[in-house]
């Protein structure tokens, strides 16, 4: 009996951590864009979208098709 009187409330406190946890989760964005990740990861590196502040003149400086650097 004192065993239930024990693990009921640490069972009741683990479980509003949790949903707070979610709602937390949920309220910084986390579960905002689900699908781009998985689309980035098949992509060519020429074919994903630019990062903020980035332009594409100042990507690398090399091309990354086979033949290297063709200027012309």
């Amino acid at each position: 009996m004192t065993a239930l009187l024990i693990s009921i409330p640490i069972s009741l406190l683990l479980v509003a951590l949790a949903v707070a946890i979610f709602f937390w989760a949920v309220n910084s964005g986390q579960y905002e864009d689900l699908d781009s990740p998985a689309y980035m990861a098949l992509m060519d590196e020429e074919q994903c979208p630019i990062e903020p502040g980035e332009t594409r003149g100042n990507r690398s400086g090399q091309d990354r098709r086979p033949g290297g650097n063709r200027s012309g």
